[in-house]
């Protein structure tokens, strides 16, 4: 029996590595995209012990041209498109970037798609930010958009991109529409990992402080290695669908630092300082997602909820 193929767009990210771990213990040949394949350090499969089982090959998500040749050359049957800038943050600062990369990107491989000989499943990350702030209601499949960063209405961009190519071409495309997950890899300019190095370090003797921004948002936090199968489960169904992935559980900013610090048996009101530089211009004060459909559909549950996830990295 062939084995399966797999293109994972994005493969030095976060997702990316976590994924091809996956895939090559589920016996696929795994291809993997950067910007720059030859430059890049692919430094996450290196630490998994796994970069000599991928295929790494460049592709720019924005040049079409560049998208069809990396599928002529890999000729996936799954392909799983994570790539593009992945800051809400930065988006602020560079959204035309940021609305290229996803949407753009995610159009180009639909069309690409599309032209190839053969079925294609694809599977297009997306955010819990297209709902915005739930307001303490866990959403759903159902619950309307209502992006509020370029970061939120790039992805809301790509996820109705996917619904139209699913419906107008018959293409088994799906969106797994995300809520946070975190792991070793989360690089240093996301909070959470921001807060366990900054914490690690003022336990080992540093006298900083760690300066952040509102502390009374709340988050659904997961692990990363777990959404990684979900994103594998939705391609494995007789038919494309939209999959909400999320623990159910909410926490506050303000929990999620006093539990880091108790790791390291110190009081975090004596470390901690804010600044409103942190706050961006449209804060989500609460975002958690219901998975109920992925448990039921996908048989999928999250094991680890945010003191597991916080337990782990600091570990």
């Amino acid at each position: 029996m062939n084995k399966k193929i797999a293109l994972i767009c994005g493969v030095s990210g976060q997702d990316g590595s976590y994924l091809a771990r996956l895939l090559i213990e589920k016996n696929y040949e795994v291809w993997g995209t950067s910007r720059d394949a030859q430059g890049s350090s692919f430094s996450n499969l290196v630490r998994l012990e796994i970069n000599e089982k991928v295929n790494c090959i460049s592709m720019v998500p924005e040049d079409f041209r560049s998208v069809l040749v990396a599928l002529r050359k890999s000729q996936p049957d799954e392909l799983y498109y994570l790539a593009g800038q992945s800051s809400v943050g930065l988006s602020f600062e560079q959204p035309a970037e940021t609305i290229q990369s996803i949407a753009l990107g995610t159009l180009n491989v639909l069309e690409a798609c599309r032209m190839m000989d053969k079925e294609i499943r694809v599977y297009q990350a997306g955010s819990s930010e297209c709902f915005g702030d739930t307001e303490g209601h866990a959403a759903t499949e159902l619950t309307p958009f209502r992006p509020r960063s370029p970061y939120a209405v790039a992805k809301s961009s790509a996820f109705w991109l996917v619904d139209n190519y699913r419906e107008a071409y018959n293409l088994f495309v799906c969106t797994g529409v995300l809520f946070n997950h975190e792991s070793l890899f989360r690089p240093s300019r996301f909070v959470t990992q921001k807060i366990i190095s900054t914490a690690k370090r003022i336990a080992n003797g540093s006298d900083e402080k760690l300066i952040l921004g509102r502390l009374d948002i709340s988050r659904d936090w997961g692990w990363a290695p777990e959404y990684v199968e979900a994103m594998w489960l939705m391609l494995q169904q007789p038919q494309p669908e939209d999959f909400v992935i999320a623990t159910g559980e909410l926490n506050s900013l303000e929990a999620f630092v006093e539990t880091v610090f108790e790791h390291v048996d110190l009081n975090w009101k004596q470390h901690v300082v804010h600044d409103e530089q942190f706050t961006r211009p449209t804060e989500l004060m609460a975002s958690f997602g219901d998975p109920s459909k992925a448990s039921k559909v996908l048989n999928w549950q999250a094991r680890y909820k945010m003191r597991d996830v916080i337990k782990m990295m600091m570990e």
